[in-house]
């Protein structure tokens, strides 16, 4: 009996082992197929990998929202741009870490940083912000470095002028006006200031009488020589005080603001903006007198090499930087004949008073009053955000794509090969580049996961395997029809924005200005790959390789960015090795690419939304309205903020987004 049962206990022993057995063999055909990228067959298996064989042992890959960071990251290898992301990351946790908690906290550092009180309206301010979730209270100093030379120039001569320069349709500026708490009229409209004047009107019952005079054109206007400004800020810099018993609130019934019924008249001396034309010129010519005399832009004795060594990596000419490579001072001798609107302008109508125009863009030497784009309000589908085709990252290609039109300035036969969008489109087109050869990074033969310069690699296969860039029209040439593009390059089809982020990696560059499509990219799941000459009203806000991988304006360190996430193949296997390329090998870091694009994202989430937009363009025309009031030194708030105590007990701060410890196992 007893055998028996011994016997029976081992058949069914037998036939346990066989099931499990039968199961395995099943799950590895299943991944055999998957491997095989059958056609038809998608992806559902988890590669579970041996240790050493990710550099992502102790976390999780991060979700779309990035919430799945946990534990610590140790970069697999010695590449340059671990230690960039390292970096970055240390000084987004810095930042993060400074954030003021509560209205006092916020008063008493806005003192601290700008020796004032803050400016009427200030605590219904707050607490618009604090209502709409703000994520960091402090960080408006784009606003206070806007408009800190202002405070060199009588209250009425900046009204004055605000009100004449929308005069004449020709120079290119409109008029916002507001009355008694209203949007009262347009002057000179276009469709930028009609947009503009559609989100002020959600928040106008907090602002003072005042003009607002807006930049109609692409380019931005207003470049005041270096010296000029520094008398400018030295005044400004002098004039700080702060009166015990000011006055919370604006002046009211003051003069010298635009009477709709009868004409400003001629401009005197103090307002003449002295407006002159300059498109299709050369736009360093004016830009370098805004620049330090110690500056490259001025400095001849400076080379761009000794320009490339303060903001870029030895190896790989990596963006160490992102501030000075989009600083005309420093990358302007280097670039100026390598961008459309440096080299040639195309509507440049300029100013070297200090004038106050705002404008939706510029260029590091200009004065001109950042605002929000009037195309993150507008909601143009070419610009907005889009989930429909934006997939997970693993179900995205590794393909990097562009699409756009031929603008960036005047395009001539003997030109064009100096913009900016025309020299993306040659670096990346495999056939033009056949017989070419780019500086990557390399691994070391001698020393596994360090890396040296590389200077002969070969680019035509890699660009013909993950680049999809190319023009889908021809636009801003003369002649209009751009005949000398007809045999340099095939137009491709146009891909709407979403479609776009199929895959992975979406590199954006400048068009006439900034590119409206850079802030959807960040809220998108793929990475965002950035070369501009252009500030934005978010800049501060957003951290270079930790919520996107800057690109220098030249691109010559394309390729090394991209072969460093893509990869080149493996020694082992020279036909993965791209042709002629047997001696180079970047392993893949597709954990860094998808890390990056997704604290991107979570970022742009706090930080980008049309919330971020209001609290800005409120905070800035409460501090333009202090600006131009003729009392601006006898006003402002004066408290030391308890009376919101209760408020910020109800609305406490939004919480960090986790990040990684990257100097722990």
């Amino acid at each position: 009996m007893l055998d028996l049962e011994r016997r029976l206990r081992g058949s069914k022993q037998r036939l346990l082992f066989i099931a499990l057995a039968s199961v395995c063999i099943l799950i590895v055909l299943l991944n055999i197929g998957v491997l095989s990228d059958a056609p038809g067959i998608k992806s559902t298996i988890i590669k579970v990998p041996l240790r050493g064989d990710r550099p992502y042992d102790t976390i999780p890959f991060p979700t779309s929202d990035g919430s799945d960071f946990e534990g610590s990251y140790q970069p697999e290898d010695a590449h340059p741009i671990a230690g960039l992301m390292k970096e970055a990351d240390e000084k987004w946790r810095k930042y993060e870490e400074s954030r003021s908690k509560t209205f006092r906290e916020t008063v008493a550092k806005y003192r601290e940083k700008h020796g004032r009180h803050p400016p009427p309206g200030f605590k219904e301010w707050y607490k618009f912000a604090r209502e709409r979730n703000v994520h960091n209270i402090d960080d408006f100093e784009q606003i206070m470095d806007d408009l800190r030379p202002f405070w060199a120039i009588d209250p009425k001569v900046i009204r004055k002028m605000a009100a004449k320069l929308q005069e004449n349709p020709d120079d290119g500026i409109a008029g916002i006006h507001i009355r008694d708490n209203k949007v009262v009229n347009l002057t000179n409209p276009s469709w930028r200031s009609e947009t503009l004047a559609g989100l002020i009107s959600r928040f106008v019952k907090y602002l003072p009488d005042m003009d607002i005079a807006v930049n109609r054109l692409d380019q931005s206007r207003v470049v005041v020589p270096f010296e000029d400004l520094q008398e400018l800020l030295a005044t400004e810099q002098g004039s700080r005080k702060m009166k015990s018993d000011a006055r919370d609130g604006f002046t009211k019934n003051m003069g010298h603001f635009l009477n709709f019924e009868e004409p400003t008249g001629d401009w005197d001396n103090e307002t003449n903006p002295e407006w002159f034309p300059y498109p299709g010129r050369q736009y360093m010519d004016i830009a370098k007198l805004a620049c330090p005399p110690e500056s490259p832009a001025r400095n001849e004795n400076l080379t761009v090499e000794d320009a490339d060594a303060l903001y870029k990596h030895q190896l790989g000419g990596l963006v160490t930087n992102f501030n000075l490579s989009t600083d005309l001072c420093t990358v302007g001798p280097a670039i100026q004949d390598q961008h459309g609107f440096l080299y040639s302008a195309s509507s440049m109508i300029a100013s070297k008073r200090l004038v106050p125009v705002f404008s939706e863009c510029k260029v590091n030497v200009n004065n001109d009053i950042l605002f929000p784009a009037n195309m993150y309000i507008l909601k143009d589908p070419r610009y907005v955000y889009d989930k429909t085709y934006d997939y997970e990252w693993e179900d995205k290609a590794d393909t990097l794509i562009w699409r756009g039109v031929t603008s960036g300035g005047v395009q001539v036969e003997d030109n064009w090969q100096r913009m900016h969008r025309q020299r993306l489109v040659m670096l990346t087109n495999s056939t033009l580049m056949s017989d070419q050869e780019v500086k990557i990074l390399t691994e070391s033969f001698e020393e596994k996961g360090k890396y040296e310069n590389f200077s002969h690699f070969e680019p035509s296969v890699f660009a013909k395997k993950h680049f999809d860039v190319g023009f889908t029209d021809a636009w801003g040439c003369i002649p209009g029809d751009c005949p000398f593009y007809k045999d340099i390059w095939t137009f491709k089809e146009a891909v709407t924005l979403s479609e776009q982020f199929k895959d992975k990696f979406l590199v954006d560059v400048d068009g006439h200005s900034f590119s409206g499509r850079w802030r959807a990219f960040l809220f998108s799941k793929s990475l965002g790959i950035k070369a501009t000459i252009f500030r934005e009203w978010h800049d501060s806000r957003l951290f270079a390789w930790r919520h996107f991988i800057p690109l220098d304006n030249r691109y010559d360190d394309l390729y090394s960015i991209m072969t460093y996430l893509i990869g080149t193949g493996f020694k082992t296997n020279p036909a993965d090795n791209y042709a002629n390329n047997n001696n180079v090998y970047v392993r893949k870091h597709d954990f860094e690419g998808k890390m990056i694009a997704m604290q991107g994202r979570n970022w742009a989430q706090r930080v980008l939304r049309d919330e971020d937009i209001e609290i800005y363009m409120l905070r800035l025309l409460l501090e333009y309205g202090r600006i131009i009031d003729d009392n601006r030194d006898e006003i402002g708030y004066s408290g030391d903020g308890s009376e919101l105590d209760d408020f910020d007990k109800k609305h406490p701060m939004p919480e960090s987004p986790p990040h990684l410890n990257w100097n722990t196992i």
